[in-house]
């Protein structure tokens, strides 16, 4: 139902957008003195009048329709008061499967009766809610066209419309970063009540595995994310020396070196690589990257595991080398031409040029690239899962497998258990860690960024 009076609005704002229109024409030609705004304005004033309001009650509507019908429903049910909250939650989501037709197992008498009051009420809901729109949008539309005359200053009415949207828009943003950092950081405490902080920052193992039942084998569990951290740091940084060369140097030869036919071909495909789905870079490392780093290892003599470190570091580098390439590829172009005639009317070769004046002009661009670059690394979850593996653990060989936050995070999160014991609380640790690891990254290439700017 929802998704027929969105289309009801947008066709009503459209609707109104030609009638306010005409009507200003109509209204602007029998008046006396200077029209304030144009018909189009006035058209969307109306539009916007009919569609915006009849909007924000739908959304009220369904984001409240759901707790109070279910609260209706569970009032219907004998003995619902004394249920806790995951039971009734549980109960709930049985009847609404009885009253779609999911029938896993013959239902209760209760939960019969309970379907098809909740069938009732959903569809008593649905003709309230399409009714309420439907005169919002026609009030608002009265409303609307009841304004236009000669001098009503409409198009600062969309304007201050548009602007609100914006700020509205930007608002959100910040509310839902903000909720975000407010759920990690609860949980994560939450976690650290159990697990000492000390403990988890600075312990050498990481073996989450413990008992969540008293009838369960498992051991006591071990939370020192040093491991995860190494690891972590240990794949990006073989990305990095994968793809910072790559990606800086292949934008010094597009820029400076390649012809415009060749750079117009090659500069969209190697950015192609950046709209490839990670799991395509994954089997590519799991299938390929990885045994023949295995087999070159064991030719050379050096034991190598079928999952390794360099594998999903080398397939991530490929990853990201778009990221660095685009962004110093427009460091590069954005540095003044006349830097470079003044260096050759100096007698500097082509490549004195590129290292002591486009270099170090284009230095904030590239580092941030790069830094982005490595902030896409950090967070990468499919090629790790993939061709590194899930073990933790501190060690130098390349060779050999370990695992990062993010495939942790993945790990302790599958499954249906309940966030009460430290083995899935230890996500949100991980996350926060790995939130306030991205955001210092973010900080230093602004501020980088910020302390070599120049501008021409």
């Amino acid at each position: 139902m929802s998704g027929y009076l969105l289309a009801f609005l947008a066709l009503a704002a459209l609707t109104m957008v030609y009638v306010g229109k005409s009507r200003a024409k109509a209204t602007h030609n029998g008046a006396i003195g200077k029209v304030h705004s144009r018909p189009i304005y006035h058209g969307l004033n109306v539009a916007i009048w009919t569609a915006v309001p009849a909007l924000v009650l739908l959304l009220v509507w369904l984001v409240f329709q759901s707790t109070i019908v279910n609260s209706l429903v569970l009032s219907g049910i004998p003995g619902s008061e004394n249920l806790d909250s995951s039971t009734s939650s549980i109960l709930m989501s049985e009847v609404r499967q009885v009253a779609a037709g999911n029938l896993f197992k013959e239902p209760t008498a209760e939960v019969k009766a309970a379907a098809a009051h909740y069938q009732s009420l959903q569809s008593i809901s649905a003709y309230l809610m399409a009714a309420a729109v439907a005169v919002a949008a026609a009030i608002g539309a009265f409303f609307g066209l009841k304004v236009i005359e000669s001098r009503y200053r409409a198009r600062h009415s969309v304007e201050l419309s548009i602007t609100l949207f914006m700020m509205f828009s930007s608002l959100l943003a910040i509310l839902i970063t903000l909720g975000i950092v407010f759920s990690l950081v609860f949980e994560a405490f939450h976690f650290f009540t159990m697990v000492p902080f000390n403990e988890f920052l600075f312990g050498l193992r990481w073996e989450p595995q413990i008992a969540m039942r008293a009838d369960q084998v498992a051991g006591q569990g071990a939370f020192g994310v040093l491991p995860v951290l190494y690891g972590t740091f240990l794949i990006s940084g073989i990305a990095m020396i994968v793809a910072v060369p790559t990606g800086i140097l292949s934008a010094i030869f597009l820029t400076e070196y390649a012809p415009a036919k060749f750079r117009a071909v090659v500069k969209p495909l190697l950015e192609i690589l950046a709209g490839v789905p990670t799991v395509v870079y994954g089997f590519f490392a799991v299938l390929t990257v990885a045994p023949a780093i295995r087999d070159l290892g064991i030719a050379v003599g050096f034991e190598a595991s079928p999952n390794s470190a360099l594998a999903a570091g080398a397939v991530m580098g490929v990853m990201i080398i778009p990221f660095i390439s685009s962004l110093s590829d427009d460091a590069f172009a954005a540095v003044p031409r006349a830097m470079r005639e003044g260096s050759y009317a100096l007698g500097a070769t082509k490549g004195e040029t590129i290292r002591k004046v486009l270099l170090p002009a284009a230095l904030p661009g590239i580092v941030g690239g790069v830094l982005l670059a490595l902030s896409r690394a950090v967070g990468e979850t499919m090629i790790v899962v993939m061709a590194a593996g899930l073990i933790a653990k501190l060690t130098l060989n390349p060779l050999d497998a370990v695992t990062t936050v993010t495939v942790q995070i993945v790990t302790l999160l599958i499954g249906d258990a309940e966030f009460d014991n430290p083995k899935t609380l230890a996500a949100f640790a991980l996350g926060l860690v790995l939130f306030v690891v991205t955001l210092i990254l973010n900080l230093i290439a602004l501020h980088t960024v910020r302390k070599y700017r120049e501008k021409y």
